[in-house]
């Protein structure tokens, strides 16, 4: 595998972040307490090559990567007073949260960019439980190529029956010869007409590898999220029978997970309920997308857990209060065409409202496009809908690559891959497209504002694959 096409560096972490967990990610206590939460946007430095090798200059909020884990109750309003210390305008978007419009994060849609120095204030209210992430909206595929991002855990109403509660944020990075962040390629048009930006480089929680212990017999809750620029993740949990939780933050009906490998794009998250075996074991997580290689292990040590009472068979996480009730017969019908990148037929589209070719699109670094517009926030919205109404969106990708569609302020259901009903019932804000692939999604329309829609593989979404919806 070469350094530039896949990741080649072992790396990893595990982040525990219940009671007695190792302290690999801070953890911050936000909601409930008597003023705002400060993050601030600034440089830092991480080991990312080796533990103990020599330390990247990052980005990160609070200086690490990734940020503090933000936990709170569900229902609860979290205040964030967000500074800005990098020598770029930035944002904070809390992404998959069906927030108030106003605090979305999106820069030129939802609000003006928080320039150096200046400070804004976020109003966070969560209606959902579960497994969220905030990153910046302005200049995304630096900034969270530097390493700016972080966790956002939004705890249900009664605790969950597990023993621990551990996050898992996995990320590449593409390092250079001095194992730094290699700056010099961003922005290589290269990337941008082909799968994105790749690393070289794999990371879980921003840390090199290491051994998370556990007990025979916890129960565990795995919160997996992938916060790579571009890359697709397929993670192989051998042994350990993982049973499937929540899609994007919102719970399913519980099934094992087909032959222990959870297949994750870009901002997708993932909850797992997995019950260590009785014995003393090592558990190695590997990613098997290439040639495989163990990104991290779970190592079973010590007596087993001894109960009074047996665990239930499976563990269910209470519904969410999401508007599931879809009118399919009077839906708002919306096509959604990808087209463009490397190798793809896209011949011409329109650019700031003036046909343009390939020649001049290449010029101006747009090279991929929806429904015939390489997008920008000035572009008119794709449609407007009232409050209420369901949309009913068929994605068709006429592409070479893979595409990671993401809604804001919004979760939808997927309804069928290439006119055959999916298997069962899930609902995300982040959807993964193959090549030639035909998805058909639908949601309520139930969040007023503008809101943003576009490829999370961020230098697709720079390069043109963007677009807004308006709900009224």
């Amino acid at each position: 595998m070469s350094r530039r096409s896949g990741p080649s560096r072992r790396l990893l972490i595990q982040s525990a972040l219940a009671a007695g967990a190792l302290p690999f990610l801070p953890r911050v206590s936000l909601a409930g307490t008597s003023g705002p939460t400060t993050l601030v946007a600034r440089p830092g430095t991480a080991s990312l090559w080796e533990e103990g090798g020599p330390l990247a200059e990052i980005w990160g909020y609070d200086g690490g990567v990734p940020g503090p884990v933000l936990r709170m109750r569900q229902g609860e309003t979290l205040r964030v007073n967000f500074r800005n210390e990098l020598d770029q305008p930035s944002t904070i978007h809390w992404h998959g949260i069906r927030i108030d419009n106003a605090y979305d994060g999106v820069a030129g849609l939802t609000q003006e960019p928080v320039a150096p120095g200046e400070t804004f204030e976020y109003l966070v209210k969560a209606p959902d439980a579960g497994t969220f992430w905030y990153h910046p909206h302005n200049r995304s595929w630096e900034q969270m190529a530097r390493g700016l991002y972080g966790v956002l855990i939004v705890e249900e109403q009664d605790p969950v029956a597990v023993d621990r509660d551990l996050v898992m944020a996995f990320d590449d990075w593409r390092l250079n010869e001095a194992r730094q962040i290699d700056v010099a390629s961003l922005g290589m048009l290269h990337d941008w007409a082909h799968a994105g930006r790749l690393g070289n480089v794999l990371t879980v929680n921003g840390q090199p590898y290491l051994k998370q212990v556990v007990r025979p017999g916890e129960r565990l809750r795995l919160r997996i999220l992938n916060t790579a620029n571009a890359r697709v993740l397929q993670l192989r949990f051998a042994g350990l029978s993982p049973v499937v939780l929540a899609l994007d933050g919102q719970p399913v009906e519980p099934y094992p997970l087909a032959d222990e490998t959870l297949e994750i794009a870009p901002a997708q998250r993932c909850d797992l309920m997995v019950d260590v075996p009785g014995e003393a074991a090592v558990f190695k997580v590997e990613e098997v997308s290439r040639e495989p290689f163990a990104a991290c292990e779970l190592r079973a040590e010590g007596n087993p857990v001894a109960r009074a009472d047996p665990l239930p068979e499976t563990l269910r996480l209470p519904a969410n209060p999401l508007t599931t009730a879809l009118d399919l017969d009077d839906a708002l019908s919306v096509d959604l065409l990808m087209e463009g990148g490397a190798m793809g037929r896209m011949s011409e589209a329109m650019l700031h409202g003036e046909k343009k070719g390939m020649r001049d699109l290449v010029e101006a670094g747009k090279v991929w496009s929806f429904n015939g517009i390489a997008g920008s926030h000035h572009d008119p919205a794709l449609f407007s809908a009232g409050l209420g109404r369901t949309v009913r969106m068929p994605i068709v990708n006429d592409t070479r690559w893979p595409h990671a569609i993401h809604l804001h302020g919004h979760h939808f259901r997927v309804l069928n891959r290439n006119g055959a009903p999916v298997a069962r019932e899930e609902w995300r804000d982040t959807v993964l497209t193959a090549p030639g692939e035909r998805v058909e999604i639908a949601f309520v329309a139930d969040n007023p504002g503008k809101w943003m829609l576009h490829c999370h593989m961020l230098e697709h979404q720079e390069a043109g694959m963007m677009s807004w919806f308006e709900i009224s």
